[in-house]
C-alpha cells in the first residue's frame, strides 16, 4: 500500500477515534495526527497478538483501534 493511502487511512482513523472518545478528543487536527500514530500502534499491537485483518476496512479498523488507544492515554495525561 502506498504511503499516501496510509496517511489517508490514519487521518480517517483519527477522525473516527475523535468521534468515539468522550469529549471529542483534542480537536480536529490533533486527532488526525494522533490517528497517524494510532495506525502504527494498532498495526504493531495486532501483529504482536497474531491478529490479521485484510483489506482496506481491516486496515481502517486496526488504525482506529490504535488511535482510540492513543487518544484514551492522551486524555489521561491531559487531566
Amino acid at each position: 500500500m502506498g504511503i499516501i493511502l496510509s496517511i489517508v487511512i490514519g487521518c480517517l482513523a483519527g477522525f473516527v477515534a475523535g468521534k468515539l472518545i468522550k469529549g471529542g478528543g483534542f480537536g480536529f487536527i490533533m486527532n488526525l495526527v494522533l490517528g497517524l500514530f494510532g495506525g502504527v500502534l494498532g498495526g504493531w499491537l495486532f501483529e504482536q497478538l497474531g491478529i490479521q485483518w485484510g483489506g482496506l476496512l481491516g486496515q481502517l479498523g486496526t488504525a482506529t483501534i490504535g488511535a482510540v488507544a492513543i487518544l484514551w492515554v492522551a486524555s489521561l495525561i491531559k487531566k
